[in-house]
C-alpha cells in the first residue's frame, strides 16, 4: 500500500532535487546562484504534477486509502500523559513569567517570543507531522482542566457533578478558525507582536478562554473544536506516520500505530469550519511569505498603496500599517479559498450527483498536505536558524545576564545550511505536498464516482488547482525582496 501511495509523490521528491535557493520568511535570506532560470523551473514543477496525474490515472484504478489502519507499534502507559501535561504547565508558567519579568528592550534576549513563535508554533508543527499530534499531551490548559476535574471528582466522592452543555453542531470548529486567524494577525500584522509582556498577557487570556470553554462544553469536546492550537496541531498530526489511539480510560494509556504518511486525513471529520480552518492555515502561511516579496514591500508595492489609502482616511501611521497588513492577510486567505472553490465548482460540472458543498467537504482532507508543504517551505529556515537561540535562552531566559547552564554566549550558526540546500528542501516540500494532495484527491474521486472515467475527468480541475498552488508557492519563494 505504501508503494502505491508513493506513486503520486516520488516525482515531486525527484523534482525537488533540481533546484535553487530563495529568500526566507521572517527576514532571513541567503544568497544563491540559480542553476536554471526560474521560469524553466516553474514549468518543470507543473510538468511534474501533470506526470503524477497521468501516473495516478493509469496505475491507481480503484480506491485504496479508505480503510488503512496500519499496524500496532507500541502500547504507552497511562502515567505518560499526566507527566507530559505537568511539563506543559511548567513551560507555560515559564513563558508567562519571562514575558512579564524578563527584559522588554531586546525581545531576542527574552525567552518568551522565541518560544512562542519558533519552538511552540513551528517546532511543535514539525514534530506533529513526524510523530503525530505533539501538542495534545503537553497542552497546558487541557492538563489544567483535567487536573481540576480529577480533584473535583475526588472531593465529590461519587456524587454526580454537573453535566457540560451540549456543544452546538452548527458551531463546529469555527471558534478555532477565529483563534487561528487572530494568532496569524498577531504574528504577521501586529506592530507590537514581539513585546514579551504583551505575549504573556495574551497567553493568559487565551488560556482563560480555553478553560471557560472546557468548563462549559467538556474538556475533550472543546479541545477538538474550540482550541485553535489543539485543532491546528491535530490536523498536522493526521499527516504523520504515527497514530496515537487512547484506550477507553485515561489511566489505561493507549496504543501507537504505524501507518503510511499522509493517509490519516482520509477519515477527517469535516465539521462546520473545518475547511475554513485549513484554508486559513494555508492562507496565513502564504501571506507570511508574500509579505516579504518585492510586490508587497517595494516603495511602490501593494503595502505602500494600502498604507497611503488608510493614511488619507485619517488613520495614524501605526494603524495604517496594521490595516494594510490586515487587508493583505484576509485577501490571501480569500485567494486560497477561491482557488479551492474553483476546483470544486469545476468538479461539480462532471455529472450532477453531488452538490458543491458535498464535494467541498469530501475533498477537504486533500488540502492538509498542501498546508504542511507551505508550512515546511516557509518556516523550515526559521526553525533551523532561530531555533538554535534556545541554547542561549535556556541559560538566560530573562535576558538579565545570567548563565545558568553555561550556554548564554552561544551564537546562532547560519552556516548549518546553505542557500541552495534550503531551496532544495523548500521546493521538495512544495512538490511532495501537492503531489500527495493529488493522490488523496484521486483516491477520493474513485470512491465518489461510479465510473473511473468520470473520476479522472473530475480531477482535471483538482490538477489545475494544484498547479496554481504550486506556482503560487514557488513564486513567493523566488520573489523575496
Amino acid at each position: 500500500m505504501a508503494r502505491r501511495l508513493a506513486v503520486g509523490t516520488l516525482a515531486g521528491l525527484a523534482a525537488g532535487m533540481l533546484a535553487p535557493s530563495a529568500a526566507l520568511a521572517h527576514g532571513l535570506a541567503l544568497k544563491t546562484d540559480l542553476p536554471i532560470p526560474q521560469w524553466l523551473f516553474a514549468w518543470a514543477a507543473a510538468v511534474v504534477l501533470v506526470v503524477s496525474f497521468v501516473a495516478l490515472a493509469t496505475l491507481w484504478p480503484a480506491p485504496r486509502l479508505g480503510h488503512v489502519r496500519g499496524r500496532p507499534l507500541w502500547r504507552y502507559p497511562g502515567w505518560l500523559e499526566p507527566i507530559c501535561g505537568a511539563i506543559g504547565i511548567a513551560l507555560f508558567v515559564l513563558v508567562v513569567y519571562c514575558g512579564l519579568v524578563g527584559t522588554q528592550v531586546d525581545y531576542l534576549a527574552n525567552f518568551t517570543p522565541t518560544w512562542i513563535y519558533v519552538i511552540f508554533w513551528v517546532g511543535l508543527a514539525f514534530a506533529s507531522v513526524l510523530l503525530g499530534d505533539a501538542f495534545r499531551p503537553f497542552n497546558p490548559w487541557r492538563a489544567t482542566a483535567r487536573a481540576v476535574s480529577f480533584v473535583a471528582g475526588r472531593l465529590r466522592r461519587g456524587r454526580p457533578g454537573s453535566e457540560p452543555l451540549r456543544y452546538p453542531d452548527w458551531l463546529g470548529r469555527w471558534p478555532a478558525v477565529l483563534g487561528l486567524l487572530a494568532y496569524a494577525w498577531l504574528e504577521l500584522v501586529c506592530s507590537n507582536r514581539d513585546a514579551p509582556s504583551l505575549l504573556a498577557f495574551l497567553s493568559l487570556g487565551y488560556a482563560a478562554v480555553q478553560l471557560v470553554g472546557m468548563s462549559l462544553y467538556g474538556i475533550e469536546t472543546w479541545t477538538a473544536r474550540g482550541d485553535a492550537f489543539a485543532v491546528f496541531f491535530a490536523l498536522f498530526g493526521r499527516m504523520a506516520p504515527l497514530r496515537w489511539e487512547p484506550a477507553g480510560r485515561p489511566q489505561w494509556g493507549g496504543r501507537v500505530w504505524l501507518r503510511p504518511p499522509f493517509v490519516g486525513g482520509v477519515d477527517l471529520d469535516v465539521l462546520p469550519g473545518t475547511v475554513a480552518m485549513v484554508i486559513v492555515m494555508i492562507g496565513s502561511t502564504s501571506f507570511d511569505g508574500f509579505s516579504v516579496t518585492s510586490v508587497w514591500v517595494n516603495q511602490n508595492g501593494l503595502f505602500a498603496d494600502l498604507q497611503s489609502l488608510f493614511l488619507s482616511l485619517g488613520a495614524s501611521y501605526n494603524d495604517a500599517n496594521e490595516l494594510a497588513g490586515t487587508v493583505g492577510l484576509l485577501a490571501m486567505v480569500g485567494l486560497i479559498g477561491g482557488l479551492y472553490r474553483l476546483g470544486i465548482l469545476g468538479m461539480r460540472s462532471i455529472g450532477t450527483s453531488y452538490r458543491a458543498d458535498q464535494l467541498t467537504r469530501s475533498f477537504a482532507h486533500t488540502l492538509l498536505p498542501i498546508s504542511v508543504a507551505y508550512f515546511v517551505a516557509h518556516y523550515f529556515s526559521l526553525l533551523a536558524f532561530q531555533g538554535q537561540a534556545l541554547y542561549a535562552l535556556a541559560s538566560d531566559p530573562l535576558g538579565s545576564g545570567a548563565n545558568l547552564f553555561g550556554t548564554a554566549n552561544f551564537q546562532v550558526d547560519y552556516g548549518v545550511l546553505s542557500g541552495n540546500a534550503l531551496w532544495y528542501i523548500q521546493v521538495a516540500a512544495l512538490l511532495t505536498g501537492h503531489a500527495t494532495a493529488l493522490t488523496l484527491a484521486h483516491d477520493r474521486a474513485l470512491t465518489l464516482y461510479r465510473r473511473a472515467r468520470d473520476a479522472t475527468r473530475s480531477q482535471y480541475w483538482m490538477l489545475t488547482v494544484m498547479v496554481a498552488f504550486t506556482s503560487l508557492g514557488l513564486w513567493i519563494l523566488s520573489s523575496t525582496y
